[in-house]
């Protein structure tokens, strides 16, 4: 049987190409399984241990030995004490294996074709295992490949022919692409996942991903590859629309034209990759403002306002210039967020000031109320840009001073006024700070501003807060639409949990 053994290893190791101890590995895996199967305990552990010179092998039974407490599956665990009483003396340890040798069966012909489907299966899995690292070591950022089938999870490509197969899933494939069996297709090399507990691994692509968008034009233009040109950032509807923010390194090129091409054939070449998507190419910024008006291109803004704190940008353009800018199912201004990274709000120059409006007579009733002056006065620093009583209180008196028909008498009561105001409303705030639950106040997402601002609305309980929607949370505390979203989610969750 020794010499039988070898000759198998030699010659599966020379036809299919892999090492002799992948071969001698499955073996012993083969010769354990049919072990268990000749003893008819399926659930016993077995190992088998083959001399690689001689080709003789001892067949072994082993148990882990575990703590009292962790002993569930008495055919392959002992526990200490156990193991103690049984061999007294014994220096085995927890976590180690007791084994015991058993006889070497001969196998008759079912076991041995068992043992040699799971030979034959170990070796595919190592073959594939190889085609794998041989892809990985010149692993290509894009990929090109064969359509081998379309299911329903996906779309397999065969990336080395006969050998290496990869996965395009449903939520990387542009929607509605159609391919057939044979079809040439590219993708981004993306990752690779574990397939579930099989051990095997799948080579996982995307064509949906920024990075493909940004792999093909650099295809495309050389310019990218030589550093003259760079891609800042990529925004994408797949399959529709792309924006694309480029800068040149090289004060000489037009990063815009460049990428376009004569014509645009650099520009279509990509876009016919990617099943007609449109692609507009944006002059990238550091300045936000001018980097957003391009991101909206080809809507003609008329004026912005931008908010650090929010990272939020106010943006107006005229009414006939509305839909362009906000596009179709709001398309044109997402993808202008995403390649901006800031939130964008568009508004007509009448919502504008309409707006505007309203916050101003918020800061002139504020200060009527606050600073006990008329609606003149209050109306004065509205207009010199004064919008909270921290500004009054704190700013340098010169400026307060700058202003006509202020003396050093009226900037001295305004500032001690404001800060008096300032004084109460925060001990007001404490107050009402001291009523919010227990419960609200350890809520995953609620800052102490936002606890604050909930506080002076009567919101003092996860259930007031859970039962807030998306626009009054947004009003109440100038939260933007994906954070109130989350947050009323979290607050809302111990209604299903009570509910199981």
């Amino acid at each position: 049987m020794s010499r039988e053994i070898l000759q198998l290893a030699e010659a599966l190791a020379s036809e299919k190409n892999v090492d002799a101890e992948v071969v001698f590995q499955a073996l012993e895996f083969a010769l354990s399984s049919a072990a268990k199967k000749k003893a008819d305990r399926e659930h016993m552990d077995v190992r088998v241990q083959i001399n690689r010179d001689t080709g003789e092998y001892q067949t072994f039974r082993r148990w882990l030995i575990v703590a009292d407490e962790d002993y569930t599956y008495p055919d392959i665990e002992k526990t200490i004490e156990e193991i103690q009483e049984e061999i007294p003396g014994t220096t085995i340890q927890i976590g180690e294996y007791y084994e015991e040798q058993l006889p070497n069966e001969g196998f008759g012909r079912q076991a041995a074709q068992t043992a040699k489907q799971i030979i034959l299966q170990r070796i595919r899995d190592a073959e594939r295992e190889q085609n794998l690292n041989e892809f990985l070591a010149v692993k290509e950022d894009i990929v090109t490949g064969t359509v081998k089938r379309v299911e329903r999870h996906g779309i397999i490509v065969e990336i080395i022919a006969g050998k290496l197969d990869a996965l395009i899933p449903r939520d990387q494939a542009i929607p509605r692409e159609n391919f057939r069996s044979g079809d040439r297709i590219r993708a981004l090399f993306l990752r690779v996942d574990e397939i579930g507990n099989t051990g095997r691994k799948q080579v996982i692509l995307s064509r949906t991903s920024g990075d493909f968008l940004a792999k093909l034009y650099a295809n495309e233009v050389p310019e990218i590859s030589d550093g003259m040109l760079e891609i800042r950032a990529v925004a994408r509807d797949p399959g529709q629309r792309a924006k694309v923010a480029v800068k040149a390194n090289d004060q000489r090129i037009d990063p815009q034209g460049t990428c376009i091409g004569v014509r645009g054939s650099r520009v279509n070449a990509v876009s016919n990759e990617l099943s007609g998507e449109r692609i507009d190419v944006v002059l990238w910024s550091p300045e936000p403002a001018q980097f957003v008006m391009g991101a909206l291109s080809p809507a003609e803004v008329s004026r912005i306002v931008i908010d650090e704190e929010k990272h939020a940008v106010d943006v107006i353009v005229s009414e006939d210039q509305l839909a362009l800018a906000i596009g179709r199912g709001g398309q044109n201004v997402r993808l202008a967020s995403e390649l901006t990274g800031w939130q964008l709000n568009i508004m007509t120059s009448a919502e504008a000031d309409k707006r505007n409006a309203a916050e101003d007579a918020a800061i002139r009733t504020l200060f009527v109320s606050h600073l006990n002056v008329d609606e003149e006065t209050a109306d004065i620093l509205v207009q010199e840009g004064f919008a909270t009583l921290e500004e009054v209180a704190y700013v340098p008196a010169a400026e307060l001073l700058a202003i006509e028909g202020f003396d050093e008498e009226i900037v001295d009561m305004l500032r001690n006024r404001a800060r008096d105001a300032i004084l109460t409303i925060a001990i007001a705030a404490e107050e009402k700070l001291g009523e919010v639950s227990d419960d609200m106040r350890s809520l995953e997402g609620v800052d102490a501003d936002m606890l604050l601002k909930l506080a002076e609305a009567d919101i003092t309980t996860r259930d007031d807060l859970a039962e807030l929607s998306v626009d009054e949370l947004i009003e109440i505390t100038g939260v933007n639409e994906e954070t109130a979203k989350a947050v009323i989610l979290t607050a809302r969750e111990h209604w299903f949990t009570e509910n199981k």
